[in-house]
């Protein structure tokens, strides 16, 4: 399988002036750490950081990286964490996780569905409840997607994890037989907002004699 390679360099300076200079000169700090191996400040170009993420191979999520002066050894890592500026959406720092591939790992992957479901076509509405779902699997076994076929699904209908058809080699722990996705109707909405408008007019009109008693106690206090 295809990993994409990414550069970096050690980074012997920590700090928040530091990581400005870095920025500054179109890097970011970043932290390299595994079960194996102390922990490792580096750096990574801000440039070929947004290459990975755009390119389409990265859908897997691994990582052939490669730090400078290291014996040109490269270590296959995933991003733990990455922080992005808030108000001007650029990287600011991230976390790499070495992996190995021979040891199973757990990741998120997303939930895409196929086909049209014939609860929707008459009028249903498809919720999708879980979008990702954990996997554990070995790295080379990683699904780019978990896709659901939901072209026979009636109004009602639901997946289940239980029911959810998975690659060989892979798995999704659970305990519980949680729900992915299901087929609703849209007038089970319906009650529900009756029932609140219920609620609000019984609490108005709670509200409106509590009022009307506190007047009458009023006026019996003034007598």
């Amino acid at each position: 399988m295809d990993i994409i390679k990414l550069n970096a360099q050690p980074r012997r300076e920590t700090g928040k002036g530091a990581a400005r200079s870095l920025r500054r000169a179109g890097r970011i700090p970043a932290v390299l750490y595994g079960a194996d191996i102390e922990s490792q400040p580096l750096s990574v170009g801000i440039q070929e950081l947004e290459r990975m993420f755009n390119n389409p191979r990265f859908t897997r999520g691994l990582i052939n990286l490669a730090v400078e002066n290291a014996g040109n050894r490269r270590q296959t890592v995933m991003i733990k964490e990455f922080q992005r500026d808030p108000v001007k959406d650029h990287y600011i720092h991230i976390d790499f996780f070495e992996i190995k591939m021979d040891q199973k790992i757990s990741v998120m992957v997303p939930v895409t569905t196929a086909g049209t479901s014939n609860g929707v076509e008459e009028g249903g509405i498809l919720q999708i409840i879980r979008r990702e779902l954990e996997v554990y699997c070995l790295p080379a076994n990683i699904p780019e997607q978990i896709e659901i076929d939901i072209s026979a699904m009636e109004m009602g209908d639901s997946v289940h994890v239980s029911e959810v058809p998975l690659p060989e080699n892979v798995e999704i722990p659970y305990e519980v037989d949680f729900t992915i996705l299901t087929v609703v109707s849209p007038k089970m909405e319906e009650p529900e907002e009756e029932v609140l408008e219920e609620e609000g007019l019984e609490e108005g009109e709670e509200a409106a004699g509590d009022e009307g008693a506190d007047a009458e106690s009023g006026d019996e206090a003034q007598e």
